[in-house]
């Protein structure tokens, strides 16, 4: 079976100090009077998994656990300061739907740019136009200024957009949540055709019963360490058990 995704001992850090909040010429002179402070923040330690052709991956943890950070390295925006990250595909990332659209733009003008943005073609927008309106439950609103949707239905607009290419490998952060439930459901649906034609899937999500459903591995991450890598069953019960305070992070890895 055809590795997608290999992650070997990914660790990811940023660079924090007091640089961002001054100029060249300050930064200079706290240099050369040795008052330049700078510390390494690592967002993410010691990471390692593997996915093949259909694997869908959960990753949970609390806010500030790395997830979102690794899902960047996965997709290629950042690089590890160590490790390696191997990619076997082409790859589709959802993230951040809401963002990158024009508010006094209307509906219609606005699904030709994020298409654009995504390297979709003029004529592949047109011929897809239609499907988009209908999975987004917009086609009363095309007309009108994306500012006068809420912030679910632009995200359902985002979601109908970057979901219409069959990609070999998929990052989806916290985009499954959009939208009501009925639209939640048609997202879940849609995802599951993907992964059914080969797609390998990574899905960061606080919702457990989500990864339990779709999910057949799960990585846990706790402020930026791996705590554990396997079937998704017994990870999402120790979760809990963690979360409830019945389990300890030590125990967890222990496991």
């Amino acid at each position: 079976m055809k590795t997608m995704i290999k992650a070997e001992h990914v660790t990811i850090g940023y660079k924090i100090g007091d640089f961002k909040d001054i100029g060249l010429k300050e930064w200079v002179v706290r240099h050369l009077k040795r008052q330049y402070h700078v510390e390494s923040f690592m967002a993410v330690r010691d990471v390692s998994f593997e996915l093949y052709e259909g694997d869908m991956l959960g990753i949970i943890g609390a806010n500030g656990a790395g997830k979102s950070t690794l899902l960047k390295a996965v997709i290629g925006v950042m690089e590890p300061r160590e490790g390696l990250i191997q990619r076997g595909g082409n790859i589709s990332a959802l993230l951040e739907l809401a963002s990158g659209f024009d508010g006094d733009l209307t509906v219609k003008e606005n699904a030709y740019l994020r298409g654009a943005m995504l390297g979709y073609t003029r004529d592949f927008m047109d011929r897809t136009y239609d499907q988009i309106l209908d999975f987004s439950e917009l086609r009363d609103f095309a007309d009108r200024p994306f500012k006068q949707l809420s912030t679910g239905m632009q995200s359902r607009l985002a979601f109908s957009i970057a979901s219409l290419v069959q990609p070999e490998i998929l990052i989806l952060d916290e985009v499954l949540s959009v939208g009501d439930g009925a639209f939640q459901e048609k997202s879940a649906a849609k995802m599951r055709e993907i992964i059914a034609g080969g797609a390998a899937t990574v899905l960061v999500s606080h919702s457990l019963s989500q990864i339990r459903e779709l999910c057949n591995k799960v990585l846990w991450l706790h402020k930026g360490a791996q705590v554990a890598f396997g079937e998704t069953q017994p990870l999402c019960d120790q979760y809990e058990a963690f979360l409830a305070g019945k389990l300890s992070i030590e125990e967890a890895g222990r496991a």
